[in-house]
């Protein structure tokens, strides 16, 4: 396990415009000047946080499939974030987690945001998915999910170890309640012994609200090493797989952990 280098695209997006979204995007990434392993994008990178599922969902193996394919092939990193998807008469907020080789895994968010009705448009997923890549287990979550830690838990595997190192966080998350998004990944980074990654947008969206990004980097202390506020910006940097290590060795807390299930 080697340090992970991570890039953040903290970004505008069109509204419910994907082909300007896509292109870019697509031109922020090819501006990404130092090696990478990892570009996370915002929640529905493609349309801005709507519930006008039926004008912008796209089927799998589509546009977007296609582009998040060709470039993690032409930039050898995995690219993330979620976009809406129809499926089986269905509409899902589907982060796609796509690596260099085509390989794929999706995660639909489970949380829906019943304050913009979402749940009354979407369905949830059911289960989260962890997404080993250079030798990290990584956790990929969206946006509301991060309110609810029974869902995030960190759990011990039968090897002792850990269940993910790297938890990621893609979101369009108002400016009105910044505060919570901030303190919130701090805590997901403490309670979980890893670190924590969350992306989010800025501008103002079609409906007029405001989004002031804090796109964040946060260690399993708690720490923050890189916070972004209104401004458009491109952060790439490494996490240590050495500094991890030696924190859980330092301070096992897991091992006191509370057993539970989910029904």
């Amino acid at each position: 396990m080697q340090d992970l280098s991570i890039t953040l695209i903290q970004t505008e997006l069109y509204w419910q415009e994907p082909s300007a979204n896509l292109a870019a995007l697509e031109e922020k990434i090819w501006q990404i000047n130092s090696d990478t392993d990892l570009i996370v994008l915002p929640e529905m990178f493609t349309t801005g946080f709507t519930m006008d599922v039926e004008e912008n969902a796209e089927p799998m193996n589509s546009r977007t499939f296609r582009w998040m394919k060709q470039l993690a092939a032409q930039t050898g990193a995995v690219i993330t974030g979620s976009y809406i998807v129809q499926e089986a008469g269905k509409y899902y907020n589907r982060l796609i987690w796509m690596q260099p080789d085509g390989e794929y895994q999706h995660y639909d968010k489970r949380h829906l945001f019943r304050m913009a009705d979402e749940h009354n448009y979407f369905s949830p997923g059911n289960k989260p998915i962890i997404c080993e890549w250079k030798e990290w287990r990584i956790c990929p979550l969206i946006c509301y999910d991060l309110r609810f830690p029974v869902w995030s838990r960190n759990r011990v595997r039968e090897d002792g170890d850990l269940s993910y190192d790297l938890l990621l966080y893609v979101a369009n998350w108002p400016a009105a309640r910044i505060d919570a998004w901030k303190i919130l990944l701090q805590a997901r980074a403490v309670e979980n012994l890893c670190y924590v990654a969350g992306v989010n947008r800025v501008g103002i969206d079609g409906k007029g609200i405001d989004y002031n990004g804090y796109t964040s980097l946060i260690n399993p202390k708690g720490e923050v090493l890189y916070q972004e506020q209104r401004r458009q910006y491109i952060c790439t940097q490494k996490i240590s797989a050495s500094e991890l290590r030696e924190f859980r060795n330092k301070f096992p807390a897991q091992m006191d952990a509370d057993s539970f299930t989910i029904s």
